[in-house]
């Protein structure tokens, strides 16, 4: 069952870096940005972290918490945060379960290949843990500005 928006995401808990669960229950009374990408260290997913993490200070005006998701390991996380010096934490989701509640998983092409792997995908929830907003197929170049304006409009 995939999250809709204007519906309450359902509980979840998962692994974070810094040794943290984050669970979806611990945030009410925040808005959420959930930001699923295919892999640490690529280029289009160094990029977007990045972008996150340039804006981050806008989105904590905004009593906005940024959680960036892809199946990769809490090891690999937690250098690639160090690594570009992430202010937010990254979830580890290699059994796909908070992947397949958001329906992110898609078949994909690569070099005439099929394989399954994450859409990149962005989704906005509000203080009260409804799903706002989300964005499927993203493109990275001036996404994280359309998300902050989306927070901004809550």
């Amino acid at each position: 069952m995939t999250v809709k928006v204007g519906e309450k995401v359902p509980a979840f808990s998962a692994s974070a870096t810094g040794d943290q669960t984050v669970e979806l229950a611990d945030l009410a009374g925040k808005n959420v940005v959930l930001y699923f990408y295919p892999k640490d260290n690529t280029p289009g997913c160094t990029t977007e972290g990045q972008d996150f993490r340039d804006h981050h200070a806008e989105f904590e005006k905004q009593d906005t918490v940024i959680l960036g998701v892809s199946r990769d390991s809490l090891r690999t996380h937690e250098n690639f945060r160090a690594k570009h010096e992430f202010p937010f934490h990254l979830i580890s989701d290699p059994d796909e379960t908070l992947c397949e509640q958001f329906g992110v998983m898609k078949m994909k092409k690569m070099y005439g290949k099929e394989r399954r792997g994450v859409e990149r995908s962005t989704f906005v929830i509000d203080q009260k843990g409804v799903l706002r907003r989300e964005w499927r197929g993203v493109r990275v170049k001036g996404h994280v500005e359309e998300v902050l304006q989306a927070v901004r409009g809550l």
